[in-house]
């Protein structure tokens, strides 16, 4: 995961720590402050999904075994084979997911920091100091619904890719990329097919 990804997600973690209401001003030591907080707020859902992942694993082997001990016995030699690909499959899922939370706690302690705190620093100032024209501008591409009437992670998942495109001169397909990544991590379908829908629209706005 390269810096900008994990600033991103900080950046998300930050937001939700903050109120999500006006122009709020934060000086630059509250913003660490933030930082700090959403830091431990990271590194613990990492540990949980730590936690989450030896459990899947630990029921995926399971059903491996119990298809394993049926081969041969009752169960027709296609509904075993079923069994253990959709065991196997929970597994590579369960390994992917693994191998993206251990990066977490690395990339915070090797990755430099400075770099990752001011470009954090940058994107919630942005934020926070222009929230209502971003929120104004989003709800235009709105299609029907009220940015104020998503949770608070897809209103900040879509905030964080409307400073990239609007603020940062962050490539679209780029920005609209890191922005997906973050709804597959922590909003549901709904509300991936949400921030979709509104990432595309902003693309043609923007284009």
């Amino acid at each position: 995961m390269h810096n900008r990804s994990l600033s991103r997600e900080l950046s998300l973690f930050s937001l939700g720590l903050i109120k999500d209401r006006g122009s709020l001003n934060l000086d630059k030591l509250q913003i660490q402050d933030i930082f700090e907080s959403a830091l431990d707020v990271l590194i613990n859902h990492c540990r949980d999904e730590l936690d989450n992942c030896e459990v899947d694993l630990e029921k995926a082997l399971e059903k491996l075994l119990e298809s394993e001990l049926k081969e041969g016995i009752k169960s027709s030699y296609s509904n075993v084979r079923d069994e253990i690909k959709q065991a196997i499959y929970k597994i590579e899922s369960v390994m992917n997911s693994l191998s993206a939370t251990i990066d977490f706690p690395k990339l915070v302690v090797s990755s430099n920091q400075k770099d990752i705190r001011e470009d954090v620093n940058q994107r919630i100032t942005l934020i926070v100091n222009n929230l209502c024209i971003i929120d104004s501008e989003i709800d235009q591409v709105m299609d029907g619904w009220r940015l104020k009437r998503l949770p608070r992670v897809d209103r900040d998942i879509l905030r964080l890719a409307y400073v990239d495109i609007h603020y940062l001169s962050t490539p679209i397909a780029v920005a609209c990329d890191e922005a997906v990544n973050l709804a597959n991590k922590y909003s549901d379908t709904q509300g991936r097919k949400m921030i979709n829908g509104v990432l595309r629209r902003l693309q043609r706005v923007k284009v």
